[in-house]
């Protein structure tokens, strides 16, 4: 089956609902590479898991940042572990202003099927009908949602390293001013992915982790996550040697063991590798930096490369490549102990020796500390020997062969 075969079938596992509006036939590329078609690709992502509490009769506004530009926008609503179905009759995306504020001018409404509404059952996915016009990379958006009635258990994405933005009571979607907006938050509420059209030339890389990846430690509101720093390098290329990034970290997420459940780490890697990563649009390469959790609960070198294997066998399957990340250092964090730093030496070995990665970024060798290599760089440490801060971020956002995650 070819690539493009494989992303029929990607998406044919989406619960989808597309208006009239269609696709763009065909669009140019820079560089005389012109391939003379476009493609639909995840310019921002995040991974699905359960926020405490509930909501009712109340808007919440999300505030996202695309990766590439492209046009059509789609979002992507997400009530994966919903006990009841989420209603939504107003949905409106705008350009991020500062706080909870949008542009003047900028909000446009997003339609379901043609209709302003649209009911997703628990489990379920919506895709909104394609936004005429073009959407730029690098831009912060807002998306916000009004909630009919109660929704039960809150599908969203925690610790997000950005604020969101909770309603008084109502419908305040089109409202462009901050005023309605007077609680704050730090997940993403019921966003799953947004999804633009593209040039065929560019991809989606995922990356798939947990709160390193999710980039705990870095500053809240900037865009510091080393998945940023990322999608700003590739984003100086020409447009046709560009991709984008969908960062899918789950903060204490782990490659084998892990459910779903409030204030949780969210469902195991192998648990939440196809609706997270494998059926989001244009996803050609999954970059893995995930296992420190797994080894801190207790889990072998072993055990742990056995549940890569599978990641590796299924991506494979999907028809897609897949790179390995090594594990950052631990040293001086509550996760050390000489049998665990044992354990990751042994995991960081299998990664960038084996073979059996399509690729390896080293994000250990990006930040150890030369003089110590079990820590980070004393410049690099968030505070807790564990997770980077800014400038850690940056290091690893600048780690890998940016040809590297090219899946050829």
């Amino acid at each position: 089956m070819d690539t493009s075969s494989w992303r029929r079938v990607g998406a044919s596992l989406l619960v989808m609902v597309v208006g009239a509006a269609g696709l763009v036939e065909s669009a140019g590329s820079e560089g005389g590479d012109d391939v003379g078609g476009t493609q639909l690709v995840t310019t921002w992502g995040a991974s699905d898991d359960i926020a405490g509490g509930t909501l009712s009769d109340m808007t919440v506004r999300n505030i996202v940042r695309t990766s590439v530009g492209g046009s059509d926008l789609r979002i992507r609503l997400t009530n994966a572990y919903g006990d009841q179905p989420l209603v939504t009759d107003s949905v409106y995306v705008g350009r991020h202003q500062e706080g909870a504020s949008v542009v003047p001018g900028t909000s446009r409404r997003l339609t379901f099927g043609g209709k302003t509404s649209v009911r997703i059952p628990p489990g379920g996915l919506a895709i909104s009908d394609p936004l005429p016009g073009p959407v730029p990379a690098q831009t912060s958006l807002t998306v916000s949602l009004h909630v009919v009635g109660q929704t039960g258990v809150i599908t969203a994405h925690n610790r997000a390293m950005q604020h969101s933005y909770k309603s008084v009571s109502g419908d305040h979607a089109a409202d462009e001013s901050a005023t309605p907006y007077q609680t704050e938050s730090s997940a993403w509420f019921f966003l799953n992915a947004a999804i633009v059209t593209a040039p065929q030339q560019v991809d989606t890389v995922a990356t798939l982790g947990d709160s390193i990846t999710s980039s705990v430690g870095s500053t809240i509101d900037t865009n510091r996550r080393w998945p940023d720093v990322l999608a700003d390098r590739y984003a100086q290329l020409p447009e046709h040697r560009r991709l984008a990034i969908s960062n899918e970290g789950i903060s204490g997420n782990r490659v084998l063991n892990g459910v779903a459940k409030a204030g949780s780490a969210g469902p195991n890697a192998l648990a939440r590798l196809d609706r997270d990563v494998l059926t989001k649009p244009g996803v050609r390469t999954v970059l893995v930096l995930e296992g420190i959790n797994d080894i801190y609960a207790g889990a072998t070198a072993d055990e742990l490369i056995d549940g890569y294997r599978q990641l590796i066998a299924r991506v494979h399957a999907s028809g897609r490549c897949i790179v390995g990340g090594t594990i950052t250092p631990v040293g001086g964090s509550f996760v050390y102990t000489p049998e665990k730093e044992a354990a990751r030496q042994a995991v960081n070995t299998f990664i960038r020796t084996s073979g059996e990665f399509d690729g390896v970024v080293d994000f250990d060798a990006a930040t150890r500390d030369p003089a110590d290599p079990t820590r980070l760089q004393a410049e690099y440490d968030g505070g807790d020997g564990l997770h980077p801060n800014d400038a850690g971020s940056h290091a690893m956002g600048q780690a890998a062969n940016l040809d590297t995650l090219r899946c050829n």
